[in-house]
C-alpha cells in the first residue's frame, strides 16, 4: 500500500480526542455548542488569545469561509484575495453563489502586502457602479505553505483600518504556519492584528472542526444567526467542542503542527542537499520541490502526492504534504529513494 503525501486529513484523528469522546459519551450536555465542553474550550481560546473574542465551532473550512464572508459583508461588497487563495480555487465557487465577487492578484508566493492591495482599491473609484472592495482574504499558512511574519501583519493591518477594510485569515493550517520555525507571530497577535480569523482542526488532529473567532465588536452581533440559516449549528456541538478542547489543553494543537512540520523539513533539507530546487521557500508542512518526471515516476510507485505544475518537458513540481502523525519511516524511505537517485 503506498503512503500518501497528498494531504493533511486523511489521517484520524490524535488518541486524546477518541477517548475524550468515548469518556464523555454517556453524559447528557446541552445542544447547539451550550455543552461544557465547547463552553470551556472556548475560554482556553480566549486565554491564548488574550481577547474576550467571539468563538463559533463549525465542521470545515469551506463552511467557516462561507459563513464568515457571507455574514459580514453587505450584497454589493467583495473580497480581495490571492490569486492562490482556498476561496479561489477550492470551494466551487461558494463564495461567489453568495453574492460575493471575490478580486484576485496574481502572487508567486500566495501572500498579500498593502502595495499589492492598493492597485485594485484605485481601480474600484468608479462608485457606485463598481462593487466595493471591503474584505482582504488572507492565509497562514497559505495554500503554498508560506508565511506571513509579525512585521507583515502589522503592516497590512494598518493598511486596512486606512482603508476601511476587514481583514479575515483562514487558519486551516494555522497552526503550522504558527509553529513553522521561521515565524515570529504569535496566536495572540492574530487575535489582535485581525478582524476574524479561525483556528483549523480538520488538518491537525481533529477528525472534524474549526474554531472562527471573531475580533472586531462591530462583527459579533447577530453572527450566530448566520451559523444556523447556513446549517453549520450542530445539535450535538459537543463533538466539536470536546476536539478543541483537548487540542488547546497542554497546547497539543501546536505540538502536533510543529511535528507536520518538522517531518517536512526533514525531506526538505534532504531534497536542498542533494541540489533540489523548489516553487517556493517553505518552512511549514508543505513543499513543491521540482524534479524530474523521471523520478516522480520513480516515486510514485511508492509514495501518492499531488504533481503540482509542469516546468518543461522534463520537470515538474510536485506538491508534498505531512501531517501531525506523519512517522518516520515513510519519510525515511522517501530521502532514501532521493538520495539514490540523485
Amino acid at each position: 500500500m503506498k503512503f500518501s503525501f497528498k494531504n493533511d486529513y486523511s489521517e484520524g484523528c490524535h488518541p486524546n480526542i477518541l477517548q475524550a469522546l468515548l469518556s464523555y459519551n454517556d453524559d447528557q450536555q446541552a445542544g447547539y455548542g451550550e455543552d461544557q465542553y465547547s463552553l470551556e474550550a472556548k475560554k482556553l481560546i480566549q486565554q491564548k488569545i488574550q481577547s474576550d473574542s467571539d468563538i463559533y465551532f463549525v465542521s470545515g473550512g469551506t463552511q467557516a469561509n462561507l459563513i464568515v464572508i457571507s455574514s459580514i459583508l453587505k450584497p454589493y461588497q467583495c473580497v480581495i484575495s490571492a490569486a492562490t487563495g482556498h476561496i479561489l480555487n477550492n470551494e466551487t465557487g461558494a463564495i461567489e453563489a453568495t453574492g460575493h465577487k471575490i478580486l484576485s492578484i496574481e502572487k508567486e508566493d500566495g501572500k498579500l502586502t498593502p502595495e499589492d492591495i492598493l492597485p485594485v482599491l484605485e481601480s474600484h473609484r468608479n462608485i457606485p457602479h463598481q462593487v466595493m472592495p471591503k474584505l482582504v482574504y488572507l492565509s497562514n499558512s497559505t495554500e503554498l505553505g508560506t508565511v506571513y511574519t509579525l512585521a507583515e501583519l502589522e503592516k497590512l493591518s494598518a493598511f486596512c483600518k486606512e482603508n476601511n477594510l476587514y481583514i479575515f485569515m483562514d487558519g486551516a493550517r494555522m497552526g503550522h504556519g504558527l509553529s513553522a520555525e521561521i515565524s515570529d507571530l504569535t496566536l495572540e497577535k492574530v487575535a489582535e492584528l485581525t478582524d476574524v480569523f479561525y483556528l483549523g482542526g480538520t488538518k491537525n488532529g481533529a477528525l472534524i472542526g474549526e474554531a472562527i473567532v471573531i475580533n472586531n465588536k462591530e462583527l459579533k452581533q447577530d453572527f450566530a444567526f448566520n451559523i444556523k440559516q447556513k446549517g453549520a449549528l450542530l445539535a450535538k456541538g459537543r463533538l466539536l467542542g470536546i476536539q478543541f478542547l483537548e487540542l488547546m489543553k497542554n497546547d497539543l494543537y501546536f505540538e502536533l503542527a510543529a511535528h507536520a512540520n518538522r517531518q517536512a523539513m526533514k525531506i526538505k533539507n534532504a531534497m536542498k542537499k542533494r541540489g533540489v530546487q523548489f516553487l517556493s521557500d517553505t518552512y511549514t508542512n508543505q513543499i513543491f520541490p521540482i524534479l524530474s518526471n523521471r523520478l516522480i515516476e520513480k516515486l510514485s510507485e511508492k509514495f501518492e502526492f499531488y504533481v503540482w505544475k509542469k516546468i518543461n518537458d522534463d520537470f515538474s513540481a510536485i506538491r508534498l504534504i505531512t501531517s501531525w502523525n506523519t512517522a518516520d519511516e515513510p519519510v525515511n524511505e522517501f530521502i532514501e529513494i532521493i538520495t539514490n537517485e540523485l
